[in-house]
């Protein structure tokens, strides 16, 4: 029974796959942004019904870049820090060695990245000299306050351990609430893949994809489809380490 469900699975077509994780699931109709309503199929009980032919249409052109981009090693930065995209951002960024943001974006993330770079470089620092007993030079009172600093740094700036440069790509769960991460990549030239639900401005988005941005198993969905993408084309292992 179960081989058979998984040959369905493996048969069946990516709208499928897509419906039978409810990404055709868009909001109200009164939350509508214009921009997105040509990728709108129907409204049923108020509700938007995203037309998934349409997203397909949108998943395999950022598939096609996010090919390109593994070819030549590019980096993406994973981001997503709403609840239901926490743990997906953080497994499916560490799945490709890849950097994430799952707490908070932090201002300057990308348009003072010499300054956060800085942050990522003290608490690189800290764990190198709490595993060599560096720490052992400072007294009782002054390690609880570095441990203190460096728990705040851990929380913000762990996923961006390795991270040496800008990344060559973005990949956001719901780009309309990391507005800041979205406008700072824009200003930086930094292209952006994102799945955006239809409240959502998809104009100033790159590799823009309608769908179910509040849904785990959609997110999940989407986030695989550009995991796998990368990894079907990528030459060697990423450069990121953490």
């Amino acid at each position: 029974m179960q081989k058979t469900k998984e040959i369905k699975e493996n048969s069946d077509t990516v709208v499928e796959k897509m419906f039978r994780v409810g990404a055709h699931y868009g909001y109200s109709k009164t939350r509508r942004h214009p921009s997105v309503s040509k990728y709108i199929f129907a409204t049923k009980n108020k509700g938007d019904i995203i037309d998934l032919e349409k997203t397909s249409i949108m998943l395999d052109k950022a598939v096609e870049f996010v090919k390109n981009l593994s070819a030549k090693n590019g980096v993406i930065l994973f981001v997503g820090t709403k609840p239901e995209a926490k743990n997906v951002t953080k497994n499916t960024a560490e799945s490709l060695n890849m950097p994430y943001v799952s707490e908070r974006w932090i201002g300057g993330t990308l348009s003072n990245f010499t300054e956060i770079k800085k942050r990522i470089n003290e608490l690189e620092n800290y764990r190198k000299d709490s595993a060599e007993g560096g720490l052992d030079k400072y007294t009782k009172k002054e390690r609880v306050v570095m441990a203190k600093k460096m728990e705040k740094l851990e929380r913000y700036y762990s996923g961006l351990v390795g991270l040496k440069k800008a990344p060559d790509a973005l990949f956001i769960i719901d780009a309309r609430a990391e507005h800041i991460a979205a406008t700072e990549a824009k200003s930086k030239d930094v292209p952006v893949i994102s799945l955006m639900n239809s409240d959502s401005n998809i104009k100033d988005i790159a590799y823009p994809i309608i769908g179910n941005d509040s849904s785990i198993p959609s997110i999940k969905f989407f986030a695989g489809a550009i995991a796998t993408a990368y990894k079907t084309n990528a030459p060697v292992a990423p450069t990121i380490t953490k």
